[in-house]
């Protein structure tokens, strides 16, 4: 997906303004939860998301959905990576 088509699909649902998150290479968070709903979109490398017994490598274009509240892993790849997020 596109950064235009995601902002369009986050205007849609319901989505607050949208903020560009950058994480360090190689970086890691353990298990937490966050109090929003977050739906974002990869524009630079790449990042893992482990919710319960499912792991799922997200990349460029991909987009990714947490419910609030949802406990999760996160891990980021060897470039790092950068996300657009909406969150509500």
């Amino acid at each position: 997906m596109n950064r235009e088509a995601f902002t369009d699909l986050l205007t849609k649902e319901g989505f607050a303004d949208s903020v560009l998150v950058t994480r360090e290479p190689n970086g890691a968070m353990d298990v937490h939860t966050h109090p929003f709903e977050a739906m974002a979109l990869i524009v630079e490398g790449e990042m893992t998301i482990r919710v319960g017994d499912e792991e799922r490598l997200y990349r460029v274009g991909d987009v990714f959905h947490l419910p609030a509240n949802e406990a999760h892993t996160e891990r980021y790849g060897p470039q790092g990576v950068k996300f657009l997020v909406g969150r509500k």
